[in-house]
């Protein structure tokens, strides 16, 4: 089976425990290597400059077009405190240019602005099934380059499935939790995912399905939430089982969380996931609204 990913690649400056990793990520690598991990190819729309090692893509299979850009890659500077942390921008590419697709679904996940409202809609229009992470659409800089979120209209129709968080979901629409996801519902998304720290859940119809990731110690949550998003992608593109595609993307989220590992090292094998899969599976509960 084949997956649309559009994402920039970037090169991140991670910040953790007073050390500082330079890592190649975006989630370009991160969606893009557990979409492979996953038996997937992958056809990447995406823009880098001469300092990002493309060979890495394409020693993982991961195909890409018109990729290289006269601009350098898009960098950001992370520090890590927690579960908590602040991106700053260093640089930023140019924006990805729009091609037809030919897979079985599109990932939408852009990490700053490369993906303009124009290209969002074309995309959407040739997609089977859609699964936006909106947090590059909703993203600004202020004076000093942090990276803060702001108030977005982002049109959704078209979309199969979202992926927020609290803070996200809160520039686009309003309310408490459940009227922010009843909501993002009402402009027409079918599969409404909704992650707060280790708590996960999943709106489908009037049915609110959800999961608890283990309380452990966190390290390193860079790309963890693009693993998830490219994980429930693939799973529902295969399984067409929402349940499933839920298990294994929060199985998914555990075990690169359990590797310990900084940046891309963090990526999962396929049999981990499924072993989490099945454990998540069986401790699923859910509630009418």
């Amino acid at each position: 089976m084949k997956l649309a990913l559009f994402s920039h690649c970037a090169i991140d400056s991670i910040t953790l425990e007073g050390e500082t990793h330079e890592q190649i990520g975006g989630a370009a690598c991160y969606a893009g290597l557990i979409a492979r991990e996953l038996k997937f190819d992958v056809s990447l729309f995406t823009k880098f400059g001469k300092d990002f090692p493309q060979q890495y893509l394409t020693q993982n299979k991961i195909k890409f077009d018109n990729g290289f850009s006269e601009k350098l890659t898009t960098r950001f500077a992370i520090n890590i405190t927690g579960s908590d942390r602040t991106l700053q921008l260093l640089n930023e590419c140019e924006p990805i240019e729009y091609d037809t697709i030919n897979a079985d679904g599109s990932l939408i996940t852009p990490i700053f602005h490369e993906i303009s409202s124009e290209t969002f809609s074309k995309i959407k229009k040739d997609s089977n099934f859609t699964l936006v992470d909106p947090q590059g659409f909703l993203r600004r800089v202020d004076s000093n380059k942090n990276v803060i979120l702001e108030n977005t209209d982002l049109d959704l129709t078209g979309v199969n499935a979202i992926k927020v968080n609290p803070e996200e979901s809160q520039k686009i629409v309003t309310g408490t939790n459940d009227e922010m996801m009843i909501a993002l519902q009402r402009k027409g998304v079918e599969h409404v995912l909704f992650t707060n720290k280790t708590e996960v859940s999943l709106l489908v119809k009037d049915k609110i399905y959800s999961i608890t990731l283990p309380n452990k110690e966190v390290y390193d949550t860079t790309g963890i939430g693009d693993i998830f998003c490219a994980t429930f992608c693939c799973t529902m593109l295969k399984e067409k089982d929402f349940l499933w595609a839920l298990c294994f993307a929060g199985g998914s989220a555990q075990a690169a969380l359990d590797s310990k590992q900084v940046g891309l090292l963090k990526i999962p094998q396929k049999h981990t996931i499924e072993t989490n899969a099945s454990y998540f599976y069986n401790l699923v509960k859910y509630r009418t609204i």
